[in-house]
């Protein structure tokens, strides 16, 4: 069999989450969204179930998937409902969800629940993608709270340059937060911080947090944190060298000759490429793991395979472990020289088998 795979460490996934909830203070939804950032959703959230105060997913089909798995927890829609017939959906699976738009807070005065409902209310304080203006926000607090079957809401905002620790865009988005927050009752429970203000933004830390990329052990912040420093990778992506090529010096490697070898060169065929979600465009010298030393990237990436240098490893060959990123290599550093963002490439990988390893309730097997 291709020898391409994903081990998934469930039990960094929990010491992440644990990190995540004790810098928030308060509770924290794990979101696993998009399959949880391409690691599996139902098993991560199994793994976290128990823990967890809850998950954060996209849309109903995500919450739905969980719940048929029998994920009991709390579910957070953090898109919101997208037509009113998914109301009932929301209601039978005793889902919260987002409210973020106008015609969402007409839906539901215009909805009859049979159950109390939670809600999260989200403000634009400066990102304008979604969430209701500052002017808005007030009157449709007012709208909702007046439903008898609205039980409880949480005032809720997104940053949008978090992970930038100089820009003074996450102060504002601050300021606009607690401005609208100060026009609510006392006591109203607030969610603001994402990852990168979990870890870089202490202010922003309120009653409930979303911790989403760090749990899967990376970040994008643009300056060093200890609080990112105490993540554990959940991924190892990894394959296996499935031909050696001995080459001289100016031999040009793989499609277009973008490398051409300098001296006598060993190289290393690799069964993993960008049909398997490895960026098609990481440069050479892009850093690889080579039997658990460093090694790199050679040549351009195709579709199914990819070279490295042997020729300072001198032990490796055929069937030696290329780790493509993991808890030896940062998977934000091999984004960094394809152009890509970590979210990109734990989120893209395709046709390789998940594993997981760590201590779970289930089998380290692939859920069915």
């Amino acid at each position: 069999m291709r020898p391409s795979r994903a081990t998934i460490d469930l039990d960094a996934l929990r010491h992440n989450y644990r990190h995540a909830r004790a810098l928030g203070g308060g509770r924290a939804l794990a979101v696993v969204k998009a399959d949880a950032y391409g690691h599996g959703a139902v098993a991560c959230a199994r793994a976290l179930e128990g823990e967890a105060d809850g998950f954060g997913v996209a849309c109903i089909e995500e919450a739905l998937e969980l719940r048929e798995s029998g994920i009991r927890a709390p579910i957070l829609l953090l898109e919101g409902f997208f037509d009113v017939e998914e109301l009932p959906l929301v209601e039978r699976h005793d889902l919260w969800t987002v409210v973020a738009t106008p015609w969402q807070v007409d839906a539901l005065e215009r909805h009859r629940a049979s159950r109390p409902w939670r809600v999260w209310l989200k403000l634009d304080s400066g990102m304008h993608r979604l969430g209701l203006s500052p002017d808005e926000y007030l009157p449709a607090w007012q709208r909702l709270r007046a439903l008898p079957w609205v039980d409880a809401m949480v005032a809720m905002s997104h940053f949008s340059r978090a992970d930038e620790l100089g820009h003074d865009s996450t102060r504002a988005q601050l300021a606009t937060f607690d401005a609208a927050l100060a026009q609510l009752p006392a006591g109203t429970p607030a969610s603001l911080a994402n990852s990168a203000a979990l870890m870089a933004w202490p202010h922003s830390r309120r009653d409930w947090s979303r911790p989403g990329l760090m749990l899967y052990g990376s970040h994008m912040l643009d300056a060093p944190r200890a609080e990112a420093d105490a993540l554990r990778a959940v991924m190892r992506l990894e394959s296996k060298v499935i031909a050696v090529r001995e080459l001289a010096a100016g031999e040009p490697i793989g499609y277009a000759g973008t490398f051409t070898t300098t001296r006598p060169t060993r190289v290393g065929v690799v069964a993993a490429g960008y049909a398997d979600g490895y960026p098609q465009y990481a440069t050479s010298g892009t850093p690889v793991v080579i039997d658990g030393r460093p090694g790199e990237l050679i040549g351009r990436v195709s579709m199914d395979m990819l070279t490295v240098d042997l020729t300072d490893h001198p032990a490796a060959g055929l069937g030696s472990d290329i780790e493509l990123w993991g808890p030896r290599l940062p998977v934000a550093d091999v984004a960094a020289r394809s152009g890509n963002s970590p979210y990109r490439l734990l989120t893209g990988l395709k046709r390789v088998p998940l594993r997981y390893a760590g201590q779970g309730p289930f089998p380290a097997t692939p859920p069915s």
